[in-house]
């Protein structure tokens, strides 16, 4: 099974739903629709508007963050595990570079990990390097840190993704040389196996993704899926993905 997950970041309204009414339409109609899923992350205003309309169709709605508490507390603008399944999300991503930037420790991100696997949410966790560690050959150590810093032998890890998005790639529109994604991707596995001693979980790759460089990815068949930024935003550009890699 393939991923192909749209991260919206601090983009849509309501009226934006008719991007999401087109991927699914186009999935109904699609002969590869059994061989992936589609997740979309709006913002937070979003979450429960989008799931009830998606609630029995081909699209999974997810969060872009949720906090590292349980269900409630006292801190401000704080949205937890908890709330975001109950209106309907069954996804969330944690520790995405935007959110590391702003402070998320390691200690939080495990938090934020054990709590939304706790309430039932299926957690999509994003790792990668800048572009000084990968200038310095620090690749396979920071990434590697990144993971077992947060992560667990004893999680489920059936509802855990990892999601590598090289920082230097995101919204630049470079990406990483195909045998160098293999290594990497490899790497990863083999960290994630020594880690749950079972089976990988499925790793996914993020930045810059769009149809024209996707041939490119899907030559590699040790990455599960995608986490797709700007080219999610449009329906067009993100059916094209998914269309160009089932070509």
């Amino acid at each position: 099974m393939k991923y192909f997950i749209g991260n919206w970041k601090m983009f849509g309204v309501p009226r934006s739903i008719k991007i999401l009414n087109k991927i699914n339409s186009f999935r109904a109609k699609d002969k590869n629709r059994n061989k992936y899923r589609v997740i979309i992350t709006p913002p937070y205003t979003l979450l429960e508007y989008f799931a009830k309309q998606f609630k029995n169709k081909r699209i999974t709605i997810g969060s872009q963050n949720c906090y590292q508490k349980d269900k409630f507390s006292s801190n401000t603008a704080a949205i937890s595990p908890y709330m975001i399944r109950s209106v309907g999300a069954k996804y969330t991503l944690v520790g995405h570079s935007d959110n590391r930037a702003e402070g998320d420790t390691d200690l939080m991100l495990k938090n934020k990990v054990k709590f939304a696997l706790k309430n039932n949410l299926k957690v999509v966790f994003c790792i990668g390097e800048n572009k000084k560690q990968k200038k310095n050959n620090q690749t396979f150590g920071v990434l590697k840190k990144q993971l077992v810093k947060v992560l667990e032998k004893k999680l489920n890890k059936n509802n855990i993704i990892v999601a590598y998005e090289p920082i230097w790639s995101i919204g630049t529109g470079k990406i990483p040389k195909q045998k160098d994604l293999l290594k990497t991707t490899i790497y990863i596995k083999k960290v994630l196996k020594n880690i749950f001693k079972k089976k990988s979980p499925p790793v996914l790759y993020g930045g810059s993704v769009d149809g024209d460089n996707i041939d490119t990815f899907r030559q590699i068949k040790e990455i599960n899926g995608f986490l797709i930024g700007g080219a999610s935003k449009s329906s067009k550009k993100f059916i094209d993905i998914i269309k160009n890699y089932y070509r």
